[in-house]
């Protein structure tokens, strides 16, 4: 009979519990985690995000000052171009008409070059903007550009239009004697902040001459006075401005030493003049102290005088 019904459970009852080992307690079998469809997981926590984004905007209220430039909408982006052109011509800048001056068109090329280094527009705009002050000549010439880089796809940087304008205006004999008055440039009778600013307008003449930072220190430095490259010999050097500053620094050094050395002299020739205005007036040889006397050359003695007269 046991062996009857130990067979028949077997038989019915497919997998037995298990029992924990020494203990004989029954052990449940773990559950099985339900499958979750990963697109819904992902719905959810979009769902989860927008609710989020939509409590936080709502927290902050409207936003009075939409974000300039939105490629999504065309009206705000001409707002856009019209607040930066105005902060632009902020800073008044020259009209240019073309000619064969070169040192015109430096001078309206470098004043561009400073009112972008102020703005930090992006390359395009730059462009846009430096195109607004062309007029005359120069008009006429940059459609022929515009047509040119339609034509050959050629992007619209500041670096191009650059380099299109250099070829324009400063033609290759032109170019030539700018770079031989870099290489021969010297500071002399100059200060150091006036030999920088002929040093930076003339280095854009000669570009393989100051590739690196390292290059166009030591290319400054070598036109420096020699008592201030003295003073830099064993200074650590490593870019322009460090150079800069430094050679500044020198002298400055110098000059309050030359005018402290100024100030010594003139103390001391002062004071050498108010003793002088003390002392007793020194008279000459002749003048009754030395080796004349007194009574004129030539006239008679009391002495004399007395004897003719008892005569």
């Amino acid at each position: 009979m046991e062996g009857t019904r130990s067979g028949r459970g077997r038989g019915r009852g497919g997998r037995q519990p298990t029992t924990e080992q020494g203990t004989g307690t029954e052990v449940p079998e773990p559950t099985p985690e339900p499958q979750i469809d990963p697109n819904v997981q992902v719905a959810a926590a979009i769902q989860r995000m927008t609710d989020l984004l939509a409590q936080v905007v709502q927290q902050q209220g409207p936003n009075p000052n939409p974000p300039v430039g939105n490629p999504g909408n065309p009206g705000n982006h001409v707002e856009s171009e019209d607040r930066a052109l105005e902060r632009f011509q902020k800073f008044s800048p020259p009209k240019f008409l073309g000619g064969p001056d070169p040192d015109v068109a430096e001078q309206w090329l470098e004043k561009m070059i400073d009112i972008f280094a102020a703005l930090r527009y992006s390359e395009e705009r730059q462009v846009t903007f430096a195109v607004f002050q062309l007029e005359g000549a120069a008009r006429s010439w940059w459609n022929i550009i515009r047509t040119k880089w339609e034509r050959e796809q050629t992007p619209r940087t500041w670096t191009n239009f650059v380099r299109e304008f250099n070829a324009k205006y400063f033609p290759p004999l032109v170019q030539e004697k700018k770079e031989d008055e870099f290489i021969r440039l010297r500071q002399g009778t100059q200060s150091v902040a006036e030999y920088e600013s002929q040093f930076t307008r003339l280095s854009k003449f000669a570009p393989e001459l100051i590739l690196t930072e390292q290059r166009r220190a030591r290319r400054f430095l070598q036109g420096l006075n020699v008592e201030i490259q003295k003073d830099l010999a064993v200074a650590q050097i490593t870019t322009f401005s460090d150079a800069v500053e430094k050679a500044l620094r020198s002298e400055n050094a110098r000059l309050q030493v030359r005018n402290f050395q100024n100030r010594k002299r003139g103390a001391a020739g002062s004071s050498s003049t108010q003793g002088d205005k003390g002392a007793p007036p020194k008279f000459g040889r002749g003048a009754g102290g030395g080796r004349f006397s007194g009574t004129a050359r030539g006239a008679p003695s009391r002495g004399g005088q007395s004897g003719r007269g008892q005569q």
